[in-house]
């Protein structure tokens, strides 16, 4: 095996690499920097996150560029703004004997102005996300004539996000000699097109299967009802006491919620979602990677760009909607060499999904079993324990009281010391809540997923334009309760059957009570059986009021999907997934 020293990299980045205790390549910075160094040519790269992407293009970069002229010699290119932070941050450290080297990040979020001074002082490689870049280019501020190099990392999601005609005008505007290298994760059509339209005969190189995940994950999926997702949330991480997770939710608004919740119940969590801002975002980053934030919930926008080697757990509070973007979740642990959980919470709408997820990555789930409430007072006193002997005693410190503490202990045999330690510890221990996962694990879609909810017929379906995540979304701003107590079961043409907790009937009927859809009144209705004090709201059916969403001129006109703020498409949509 290769180590950095013979790779053939120039001696200031194999300084540089060896003072951040690198000393081993990953495979895939095995096979690609040796090729990069020897020849030109155009690259396809096909890796797992985690793997070591961004020393695999990067290092060899820095080994070939030359630094005494001002020109842009190379372009990356990368999907989101944590991304495009993280490379720059990287380069400029494989860059730190390199003084004159000027790396320049441009990417949405920051002021531009700042941006714009930062590239005419100079830019030897400008790291960048698609949209910024066309619109620097758009003002004519940035020149990519002599550029030699681009590098379009994690293109399969670039493309995942709707960039593919910023791409093009990008491409269009580098030279057609330059040499292009490609690296992905997967290999779709789209990314192969790319492959075509600006490469020239590439040499490709892949580490394991193509589209197939990391072997060092493993991957969980746990069964459970919606409205129960958050109490397993909550008992996974009770159970593993150095948990280091990023929680995956579909929506800013979930994301929020949820966040909201753990805080509020004495865990240590921050949100991170589209509405912050780019300060907000860099503060939670930075709060997450020195360890004051076990537990990171988190929209899809930092599933990518979130480079931390020792990220312990990604739970996926809801599957993504795109199921390709399953491997780029999972992606975030298992880095470096290190082994990694993939959780799943999964309702009864989520099994098919599961095994789709199963071939795109090549392995299967095992399925999980929440553990009791005594199992995680056991292994929460084990972690204690094994605590307190990895800790260091200062005896000089202790010296002084030791005597008066050893003659107050004298009477206590062992035994009796060690009990009253550990009944100690498990006072000051925070309170397991049994609510949705009972004291020995079980939930109610062990118990009976038949009757774990009440069943309700909702007049929304895909002919407004909604689809499950939309509708979960929708029903929560309408009600007030959280999209983790509302499970989602079928959506169809013009309707939809939802299920929520018995005592929870009542302000969904509530919160649609009266309100439109455009110029079309919502219905709500019990279709199953529940609990006695919702059993006198069975087939009840409300006269809608006109005054909800607008005067009756604007319902009369609107039309069917118009409604001001629920009646676009879902493609028109401004949620945030």
């Amino acid at each position: 095996m290769h180590t950095f020293n013979e790779l053939g990299l120039a001696e200031p980045i194999v300084k540089s690499v060896a003072e951040m205790g690198f000393e081993t390549p990953t495979p895939i910075q095995s096979k690609v920097i040796p090729q990069l160094l020897e020849q030109i040519t155009d690259l396809v790269a096909l890796s797992q996150t985690g793997t070591g992407k961004t020393a695999a293009f990067g290092l060899p970069l820095m080994s070939i560029l030359d630094f005494q002229s001002r020109q842009t010699q190379a372009l990356i290119l990368c999907p989101t703004r944590e991304l495009c932070i993280q490379i720059t941050r990287d380069l400029q450290t494989f860059a730190k004997y390199i003084p004159e080297a000027r790396v320049v990040a441009i990417y949405g979020g920051a002021g531009i102005q700042g941006q714009i001074q930062e590239l005419q002082k100079g830019a030897h490689i400008v790291v960048g996300t698609p949209g910024r870049m066309t619109d620097m280019i758009s003002r004519r501020k940035i020149k990519l004539s002599t550029v030699q190099y681009v590098v379009l990392d994690e293109a399969d999601e670039m493309l995942n996000m709707g960039f593919k005609e910023d791409l093009d005008t990008i491409l269009d505007e580098t030279p057609e000699d330059k040499n292009t290298w490609l690296f992905s994760a997967t290999m779709p059509d789209e990314v192969l097109r790319i492959s075509k339209n600006y490469m020239e005969d590439p040499l490709e190189v892949t580490v394991g299967s193509k589209n197939s995940g990391n072997e060092n994950i493993e991957h969980v999926y746990y069964p459970v009802r919606n409205h129960d997702k958050y109490a397993g949330l909550r008992r996974i991480a009770d159970y593993n006491p150095d948990i280091y997770a990023i929680v995956f939710c579909r929506t800013k608004v979930e994301t929020q919620q949820i966040a909201d919740r753990l805080v509020k119940d004495g865990y240590s969590a921050d949100a991170l979602h589209g509405d912050l801002s780019q300060a907000q975002r860099d503060h939670v980053m930075k709060r997450f990677r020195n360890h004051m934030i076990k537990l990171l919930v988190a929209t899809d926008v930092a599933a990518r760009g979130i480079d931390i080697n020792d990220v312990t757990h990604v739970i996926n509070f809801n599957l993504p909607d795109e199921l390709e973007n399953y491997t780029h979740r999972s992606g975030r642990t298992a880095r470096a060499g290190k082994k990694g959980i993939s959780v799943a919470l999964t309702g009864p709408q989520d099994m098919g999904k599961v095994r789709t997820i199963e071939r795109i990555i090549k392995k299967k789930f095992t399925r999980g079993n929440f553990p009791s409430v005594q199992e995680v007072r056991d292994k929460q006193l084990l972690n204690i324990v094994q605590g307190m002997q990895e800790m260091t005693v200062d005896q000089e410190q202790i010296s002084g009281m030791l005597p008066e503490i050893k003659e107050q202990l004298e009477s206590y045999s062992r035994e009796e010391l060690i009990s009253r330690f550990i009944a100690l510890e498990l006072k000051r221990l925070p309170e397991i809540k049994p609510s949705g996962i009972d004291e020995s694990g079980k939930n109610a879609w062990d118990k009976d997923p038949r009757h774990s909810g009440v069943k309700l017929y909702v007049s929304l379906g895909k002919f407004d334009g909604l689809e499950r995540a939309d509708l979960s979304e929708l029903i929560s701003n309408m009600t007030g309760i959280a999209q983790a107590d509302i499970t989602i079961s079928e959506v169809k043409n013009s309707f939809s059957f939802i299920q929520v907790a018995p005592d929870r009937v009542s302000e969904v009927i509530r919160g649609f009570k009266g309100q439109f859809f455009g110029k079309r009144p919502i219905r709500v209705e019990i279709r199953a059986e529940g609990s006695a004090d919702t059993s006198r709201l069975r087939d009840r059916k409300f006269a809608p009021k006109r005054k909800s969403y607008g005067s009756r001129d604007d319902h009369r006109s609107s039309g069917r999907g118009s409604h001001p703020t629920y009646g676009r498409s879902a493609r028109q949509k401004s949620y945030s997934r």
